[in-house]
C-alpha cells in the first residue's frame, strides 16, 4: 500500500510504510548511508504529514519486515494486547501524539497502555515529536525493576558503576570500582566489559565483584558483559551470576550477527533465574542497544534505524529485564553525525523504551571522531535527567579505557541528582549513609583515613 500527501501543489508518494516511516524521520547519517532518508526538508513534513493521518490500526496489518521472514516481527504480533490497545485503538498516529502530552493522561494511563502499543507505533509517533514532547511524555512513563533493590521508582536516578580496565587488572577494577562507589555510583548495577569473552576471564570477574559487593553487604547487582553464552557457561560452572547481559537488535539478523535468538535469550533467562540470587525481585535480564546497529549487519530490510531500534525493545520487553540502555553514541559519526544528532536520537531512545514499558536507561556517550563534544553530552544528560532517565553510566572521568570512548562521570551522575533533586535507588541510599559516605542531605563526606573502602583497594 502506498501513501501520498501534497504540499505546495507537489503530490509526494511513499511506496509502502517503511518508506513513510524512513522519510518521516529527522535526518540522520545512518540513514543517508542506507539511502531511506528524505531527500529534502519539505519531502520530511511531506511524509510526517502522511504518518499522522494514518490511523494505529494500520500497524496491525501492514508489517515493515514480512511476519515469515522475521522471528522479531513474529514476537511483535503474537504478543500484542488487543485489550491494552482498545483506548487508543480509534486514534491516528497524529491523535495518539495529542493523547501522550495530554494532562489527562496519567503514569497509570501510560503503564496500562505499553502492551497495547507496537514499537513501530512507538516509532512512529516519535517522528512526530519534538525534543520537549519526548521529554514530556517520557518524565510520565514508570517503570519499576528489583533484583537487590528497586530501580526506576520516582525522583530516583541509577547509575552503573563501569570500572573496565584494558587487561582485566583485579587490581586497577577495584580501584575504579572504590573510586565510583564513595561518588555514590553503583546501584542500577556494577557491571565491566570484559577486555576478552573468555570463559575463565567472566568467572574470575564475577568471583570478584561478588566479593566486593558480599564484603560491604551493598545492596546492589553485578554483571559481567560477556557473550550470553559465556554467561550460561559460568552458570553451569557454579559462578556466581546476578545479571545475564546481552546485546540485541530488532530484526532476527541483527540478533544473529550478535550470536543469539529468541530462544538463545529465553535459555539465558531461564538459566539466570534458576539461580534465585535476587532478593527483592527475579528480574535478570541486562540489554543494550543502539542505532545503526542493523545497518552495520546488513539486516535492515530498507527500515530507518530509529524504527529498528525500536523494534530491539520488543525483544527486551519479552524477558523482563532490570534493566536496558540504549549505547546511544557509541558506534560512530556514520549513523550519528554530530552532536544534535546524538542528542535527538538519546530523547527518541529513551521514550520509545519507556513507552514500551521498559526501565529505560541511556549511555551518553560518542566516541572522538564524531563532530561532538563533552557539552552535546552535558545537554544530552541534562534533558535525559528533566525525562526521567532511569539510569546513566558512571565511568572514571568520563573515559572508558577498555573502549576507547567517551561516557559520563561519577561527578556528572552528582551534577545531575543535585540539580534535578534525583535520589539513588532507596536502598542503595541507606547504604550509603550508613558506610558514612553521605550526609542525611545526601552530600559525599570526604572519605576519613582507614575507611574501609579505601583499604580494601590493597587487598585484591
Amino acid at each position: 500500500m502506498s501513501f501520498r500527501h501534497t504540499v505546495r501543489q507537489r503530490t509526494y508518494v511513499f511506496k509502502d510504510l517503511k518508506t513513510l516511516m524512513a522519510r518521516a524521520s529527522p535526518p540522520r547519517s545512518g540513514d543517508e548511508l542506507a539511502g531511506v532518508s528524505a531527500q529534502s526538508a519539505e519531502e520530511r513534513v511531506a511524509a510526517q504529514m502522511a504518518l499522522a493521518d494514518l490511523p494505529l490500526a494500520h500497524f496491525l496489518s501492514d508489517a515493515v519486515i514480512p511476519y515469515e521472514q522475521d522471528e522479531v516481527t513474529r514476537l511483535i504480533v503474537d504478543t500484542h494486547d488487543p485489550l491494552a490497545f482498545a483506548p487508543v485503538r480509534h486514534l491516528t498516529v497524529g491523535e495518539l501524539r495529542n493523547y501522550l502530552l495530554s494532562y489527562t493522561t496519567t503514569s497509570d494511563t501510560l503503564h496500562a497502555l505499553h502492551r497495547g502499543l507496537t514499537p513501530e507505533m512507538v516509532a512512529a509517533v516519535s517522528k512526530l515529536m519534538r525534543n520537549q514532547d519526548l521529554i514530556a511524555v517520557a518524565s510520565k512513563c514508570e517503570v519499576v525493576t528489583r533484583f537487590r533493590n528497586t530501580i526506576g521508582l520516582p525522583g530516583r536516578l541509577s547509575t552503573r558503576l563501569q570500572p573496565n580496565h584494558p587487561t582485566d587488572d583485579a587490581r586497577g577494577i577495584a580501584a575504579s570500582l572504590v573510586d565510583g562507589l564513595l561518588y555514590g555510583s553503583g546501584d542500577a548495577v556494577i557491571g565491566i566489559n570484559p577486555a576478552t569473552d573468555h570463559l575463565q576471564t567472566t568467572i574470575r570477574l564475577l568471583h570478584l565483584l561478588d566479593s566486593v559487593r558480599d564484603l560491604f553487604a551493598i545492596p546492589t547487582q553485578t554483571c559481567i558483559l560477556s557473550h550470553l553464552t559465556t554467561t550460561i557457561q559460568a552458570i553451569e560452572q557454579g559462578a556466581p551470576v546476578d545479571l545475564a547481559f546481552q546485546s540485541v537488535g530488532g530484526t532476527e539478523g541483527v540478533n544473529a550477527s550478535f550470536g543469539v535468538n529468541l530462544a538463545l535469550l529465553r535459555e539465558g533467562l531461564d538459566a539466570t533465574r534458576s539461580l534465585n540470587r535476587g532478593t527483592l525481585g527475579q528480574n535478570v535480564m541486562y540489554f543494550e542497544t543502539g542505532q545503526g546497529s542493523a545497518l552495520s549487519a546488513n539486516a535492515h530490510y530498507g527500515v530507518d534505524q530509529q524504527t529498528i531500534e525500536t523494534r530491539a525493545y520488543a525483544v527486551a520487553r519479552a524477558f523482563d529485564p532490570l534493566l536496558v540502555n540504549s549505547v546511544v553514541g557509541f558506534i560512530g559519526p556514520e549513523y550519528l553525525y554530530d552532536g544534535k544528532q546524538i542528542i535527538r536520537a538519546g530523547l527518541e531512545d529513551h521514550f520509545c523504551g519507556k513507552l514500551l514499558g521498559l526501565p529505560m536507561g541511556v549511555d551518553i556517550c560518542y566516541t572522538n571522531h564524531a563532530e561532538a563534544d563533552q557539552d552535546d553530552m552535558d545537554t544530552l544528560l541534562t534533558v535525559l535527567g528533566a525525562a526521567g532517565v532511569t539510569f546513566i553510566m558512571g565511568v572514571p572521568g568520563a573515559d572508558d579505557v577498555m573502549l576507547h570512548y567517551q561516557s559520563t562521570s561519577f561527578h556528572d551522575a552528582l551534577y545531575l541528582r543535585r540539580q534535578l533533586n534525583r535520589r539513588p535507588a532507596p536502598e542503595f541510599e541507606q547504604w550509603l549513609l550508613n558506610m558514612g559516605i553521605v550526609n542525611d542531605e545526601l552530600q559525599l563526606l570526604p572519605p576519613q583515613p582507614g575507611h574501609r573502602l579505601v583499604a580494601s583497594v590493597s587487598t585484591f
